[in-house]
């Protein structure tokens, strides 16, 4: 059954199985905003407003209203002012409202007063994020990873607000002492679960770490792609390896890890890892949650930065990735990171001629690629820029080997990277990439044939 209505001034036909949505962004103006540093917010509240939405349509919902909200301060009960309550709870009656999504964190008691006075479920912008997490998981790891978030985030909800929570008399007559709370109950589930599943997680870590040094074994490189929700991190991965890893203009479109082999220009191989995206004010248990897959990032020898330079938020999303970088124990200034401005196909020609102007500008090891995965402008130069950027750290050298010796070629392909093989009268001459920790390894299994090409 669907029926049609008018929102923002254009009739549009609703579908009554989906859940009705109202999408609040309650923000402090920016005399209130200014943070302790002096500092004013870098993104518009129109802006947070419409990544609000953003998140909301990514659970498949019926919007039926947006409202944005400026506070001059916070309140402790409801975080927006008695007034505004009672004129978006009738705007939430009107449009027939089953679910107010509010973009903040909320605590439990705001939570509830707010549900009682909207009289319809309310979730802060830490319970969305983890709805949409718990809808895209798909492997069991991620989907460990966001049941350990969301248990992490329910725990904190547990409030006394039923009456089962009513304190229960344990023992026999009036010799029984008071018996544990109900509440006390819940929360020690809660707990015992996510022991049990942080168990799991540390099962995978282990095992992460074990295919990590099976990968170190086998000398390719490691490409992680990061970058802010949507920033097209999917899109250039497909763009690179000829993938069809899930990509859609949506945010969190894909939440699993994914690694394919990729071959660079010069012959030289690498494994490419997508991650999952990053997003302002992303809960800090799914960032914990989440260490376990995120470590493939502390773990690469290169880091490609994607930013959607097309958006007009895309200096406020660079700043939220290195913060959550940041976290993780990588700087700005690491030299591992590449900045890949990614769909320029979005932008007028001189914008995208300026652009690159600006990138060139910079120095050598701090430019930026600026690139479109959709057409493949620019793919060239990344690769050329992932290239120099794994060779300034690896020794070259060249390495001759007699025609009869295959265990040594072997042993060549196996622990080191060939980027070319040349034949020659007595036998082969390899041209191979190693890490500085491996050169020492290579002397001395092949001390008289080699030579250094740097």
């Amino acid at each position: 059954m669907s029926t049609t209505e008018v929102f923002g001034g254009e009739a549009c036909t609703r579908n009554s199985d989906r859940t009705r949505a109202l999408v609040l962004g309650p923000y402090l103006t920016d005399r209130a905003a200014t943070y302790a540093d002096g500092a004013k917010p870098l993104r518009a509240p129109e802006a947070r407003l419409d990544e609000a939405e953003g998140l909301a349509l990514a659970i498949d919902v019926e919007l039926v209203g947006r409202e944005l909200v400026l506070l001059s301060q916070i309140r402790p009960a409801t975080y927006i002012g008695k007034g505004k309550v009672e004129e978006i709870a009738a705007l939430a009656k009107e449009r027939e409202a089953e679910l107010v999504v509010v973009d903040c964190a909320l605590s439990p008691v705001q939570q509830r007063n707010l549900e009682k006075a909207f009289s319809a479920k309310v979730i802060d912008r830490t319970g969305l994020i983890l709805e949409i997490f718990g809808e895209r998981a798909r492997t069991r790891e991620g989907a460990l990873q966001v049941e350990l978030a969301h248990l992490a985030y329910q725990k904190s909800r547990l409030v006394r607000s039923w009456t089962h929570l009513e304190r229960q008399r344990g023992g026999f007559g009036f010799l029984g002492g008071p018996g544990e709370t109900q509440i006390e109950t819940d929360r020690r589930l809660i707990q015992e679960r996510m022991t049990r599943i942080e168990r799991d997680l540390d099962q995978v870590k282990r095992t992460r770490g074990l295919h990590r040094k099976s990968r170190r074994d086998v000398p390719f490189p490691i490409v992680a792609l990061v970058g802010y929700t949507n920033a097209g991190k999917s899109s250039l991965f497909n763009r690179l390896t000829n993938a069809d890893v899930f990509a859609k203009d949506l945010l969190f479109a894909t939440l699993d890890p994914t690694l394919r082999g990729l071959k660079l220009p010069h012959g030289g191989r690498i494994i490419l890892s997508d991650t999952v995206g990053f997003i302002s004010d992303l809960p800090h248990m799914l960032v914990s949650a989440f260490r376990a897959t995120l470590e493939e990032v502390l773990e690469a020898d290169v880091i490609l930065h994607v930013r959607d330079i097309s958006h007009e938020d895309a200096e406020a999303q660079g700043a939220d990735v290195e913060k959550i970088l940041g976290e993780l124990g990588i700087d700005s200034h690491d030299p591992r990171l590449i900045e890949v401005w990614n769909k320029t196909d979005l932008l007028p020609p001189e914008e995208r001629d300026r652009l690159r102007e600006t990138a060139a500008r910079k120095p050598r090891d701090e430019r930026p690629c600026a690139v479109s995965a959709l057409t493949g402008d620019g793919i060239d130069i990344l690769l050329d820029g992932i290239e120099a950027r794994l060779g300034a750290g690896r020794a070259l050298l060249e390495i001759r080997l007699d025609a009869a010796d295959g265990e040594g070629q072997a042993w060549l392909y196996a622990h080191t990277e060939v980027l070319k093989r040349q034949a020659m009268d007595d036998g082969a001459a390899f041209q191979v990439r190693v890490a500085p920790d491996a050169r020492a390894r290579i002397e001395r299994r092949f001390p008289q044939r080699l030579r250094d090409l740097n």
